[in-house]
């Protein structure tokens, strides 16, 4: 097929998601989880792309810089149609979210309606590298806690899709996420996702209320040591980095 072809069905499969539903419980619940987001046959296509060199910018091994265990690889542009499908449909539903919790913080910035026109923004800050990305974890790999951040521009959401069946492919790997909301102890939570279901979450904060109106909550977020086997997935940043 095409590429083209492949990111137009890609787009049109996140256009029709019911966002009249997503939107809400994000902002609500800070993350949303979305079944079936890509096939089975759409996920081991992309994690073999893992073993394709050519395809990829640079690869981090977790453990040279104490991150975790385990390994990443950036994508090098032109990105899989797939990945770029998923980038250029979820852009403008998570920037009109994005744009109403700028005005619960009456922030005057707004995000571009477009992930062409966001892009630009990230050039004219020096941040030119694509930050999509497979992540793969074996045995006792796990991710520190963390947050995506390349530069002055980030885009406030990003995207996880698991591409490895659980309990056949691995064990463990829980998707964490820690929020810190002011005054007040960190609150965990672990999220064992399926097989080609995706999670849109926090890159870095979310608004929540409080007594003095509303706060910033910090999020980072992590993966639970793998007690066995081996487990791929595809992060989506929608910021490119210096």
């Amino acid at each position: 097929m095409p590429a083209s072809d492949t990111r137009q069905r890609i787009r049109l499969r996140v256009d029709a998601l019911d966002w009249k539903a997503l939107g809400p419980e994000l902002e609500q619940e800070g993350h949303v989880r979305i079944p079936g987001l890509l096939t089975a046959h759409e996920c081991q296509a992309t994690a073999a792309l893992y073993e394709v060199e050519e395809r990829f910018r640079k690869t981090i091994d977790m453990g040279r810089h104490r991150y975790g265990e385990g390994e990443y690889r950036y994508f090098a542009r032109p990105l899989p149609a797939l990945v770029e499908g998923l980038r250029l449909g979820f852009y403008p539903h998570l920037a009109r979210v994005a744009n109403r919790w700028n005005q619960r913080w009456d922030r005057e910035a707004r995000y571009e309606r477009s992930l062409r026109a966001f892009l630009a923004r990230c050039r004219d800050a020096g941040q030119e590298r694509p930050t999509p990305l497979l992540l793969r974890y074996r045995e006792n790999g796990f991710n520190c806690l963390h947050q995506d951040l390349y530069g002055d521009v980030a885009f406030p959401f990003q995207l996880v899709v698991l591409l490895s069946e659980p309990r056949r492919d691995f064990e463990g790997g829980e998707f964490l996420l820690v929020e810190q909301r002011p005054r007040q102890q960190s609150r965990g939570e672990a999220l064992t996702l399926a097989r080609g279901e995706g999670l849109v979450f926090p890159t870095r904060e979310r608004p929540v209320e409080t007594a003095r109106g509303v706060s910033r909550a910090q999020l980072r977020h992590g993966l639970s040591r793998l007690h066995s086997g081996e487990r791929t997935a595809l992060g989506v940043i929608f910021h490119d980095a210096r």
